[in-house]
């Protein structure tokens, strides 16, 4: 049998068989490409006989090339009797039709089944032009809409998504890019690609790369992940937290899995993610507020009591803490003499510990003017105050000429006020493995020197009551 019979066809390429002379080979390449084709393909020649039909249209249906080719039409094998008239007509109406028609009608599996199928006929013209026949390429109806959804879904994604779609390719470099996803990151669609994501983000690029080189290697993670990262901004780093889900994307057309790169897809998360903190700080801190009062209640001593306030408020918030009483006693408001401060209590200079008091000598400090502790008695408000970005030998100089702990870089200010004069300062300093003060910070270091001030207080009414009694 020639190779053309093989291929399911009827028609002679050349005038003699393979190997032999003209075009050797030829047919075995049309049997080839016609075996090789994703879809059903069958042609009909001018009289409707049957003259190809390849592999696939056998996967779909059941009947061989050899069972299938030269029979005229599809009546009484492929379709019903009843079907087989409009069928054939509709099927032959191509070949004098301009272009492609698209039919949808179901055929008769080789084991009596019935299939329904999405058919692309068009003519087929001879040497002179005329037409000689017709090719159908058919597939499974639910096949092509599986196809046409998976387009569909494709196209939605990188157009009207509500969350960014990047598909980055082997190299990690963005190579499609919605437009959600230009958005957030900053920047057009077409710039960003074949660009590398550290041009695009200042901090998190690493954890970024890694977990799409884990995707590469590994495939898709079970669950979305949590990603903090710093944005490359005109106005500077803009920080975002993006839960970002990953997909490895493969060629269907290999028979191994060929990694063609990573489907990421995220959703910007920052704001629930900064309430979440926020509120998770708020229920920390109130609970050491809580902590700190049942404490300062068992205290004989209300300085004690004071130092004990201090402590707990030092947890998670900073690294030391000094409490300045004023000179003299209270201060009144408007005052006109200069303030003098007096160390009362430290957290001590080496390992951590509790805090302690160290007023006994009642010598004044050598705070220098316009010191941010001065500040806060005078203005009788808070006052926040930072090195900078300066070398940590700078930083180090700073927090000193403050006659501050060495690693100190970031300071917070609150006075202590109660019935209505100033007893003194509390500060509250972090190093430079935190990050500054904020108003969110102010507001609870307000709320812990407001409970040492009253401690503080009641001890300069406990000791005038004693003076009394001795007296």
């Amino acid at each position: 049998m020639s190779a053309s019979r093989r291929s399911g066809t009827t028609d002679e390429l050349g005038p003699d068989e393979p190997g032999e002379s003209g075009d050797p080979g030829g047919s075995d390449l049309l049997a080839a490409l016609l075996d090789g084709m994703d879809a059903a393909l069958c042609a009909f020649d001018a009289d409707g006989v049957v003259t190809h039909w390849n592999r696939e249209a056998e996967r779909i249906l059941g009947w061989t090339a050899a069972e299938a080719v030269g029979r005229h039409g599809f009546a009484g094998w492929a379709v019903r009797s009843a079907d087989a008239e409009e069928v054939q007509a509709r099927l032959m109406s191509a070949m004098h039709a301009p272009g492609r028609q698209v039919h949808e009608f179901a055929l008769v599996t080789k084991d009596g089944g019935r299939v329904l199928v999405r058919t692309q006929t068009a003519a087929v013209r001879g040497p002179d032009g005329r037409p000689a026949g017709v090719y159908c390429a058919f597939s499974e109806v639910h096949a092509q809409i599986d196809l046409e959804r998976s387009i569909a879904l494709s196209e939605a994604l990188f157009e009207d998504a509500a969350w960014g779609v990047v598909v980055v390719d082997a190299d990690l470099r963005p190579a499609v890019v919605n437009a959600h996803a230009a958005r957030a990151l900053g920047v057009g669609r077409t710039s960003v690609l074949g660009r590398p994501l550290g041009e695009l983000l200042a901090q998190g690029v690493e954890d970024l790369e890694a977990a799409l080189t884990h995707v590469l290697a590994e495939g898709a993670p079970p669950a979305p992940a949590e990603m903090w990262v710093a944005l490359r901004t005109a106005e500077g780093e803009k920080r975002r937290c993006w839960r970002s889900g990953f997909l490895r994307l493969a060629s269907p057309l290999a028979e191994e899995p060929v990694p063609l790169g990573v489907g990421w897809l995220f959703v910007d998360v920052t704001e629930a993610k900064q309430g979440e903190q926020e509120a998770s700080l708020l229920r920390f801190r109130t609970n050491q507020l809580h902590r700190a009062a049942r404490a300062a209640a068992e205290c004989e001593d209300p300085a004690e009591a004071a130092v004990v306030h201090l402590d707990f408020a030092l947890a998670g918030f900073a690294d030391h803490a000094l409490v300045d009483r004023v000179a003299g006693g209270p201060r009144a408001d408007g005052a006109p003499d200069p303030v003098r401060l007096v160390r009362l209590a430290a957290t001590p200079a080496g390992a951590p510990g509790p805090s302690v008091l160290t007023g006994a000598a009642g010598l004044p400090l050598r705070y220098g003017e316009g010191h941010p502790a001065l500040q806060c008695v005078e203005r009788a408000g808070a006052v926040r105050a930072d090195a900078g970005a300066v070398p940590a030998e700078r930083a180090r100089e700073w927090a000193l000429e403050r006659q501050w702990p060495g690693d100190a870089v970031h300071a917070l200010c609150a006075v202590l006020r109660s019935r209505g004069r100033t007893l003194g300062v509390v500060t509250f300093l972090r190093d430079a493995g935190r990050s500054r003060f904020e108003r969110s910070d102010t507001a609870y270091a307000e709320d812990v020197a407001a409970r040492i001030a009253a401690a503080l207080d009641l001890a300069e009414t406990v000791r005038g009551e004693a003076g009394e009694q001795v007296r």
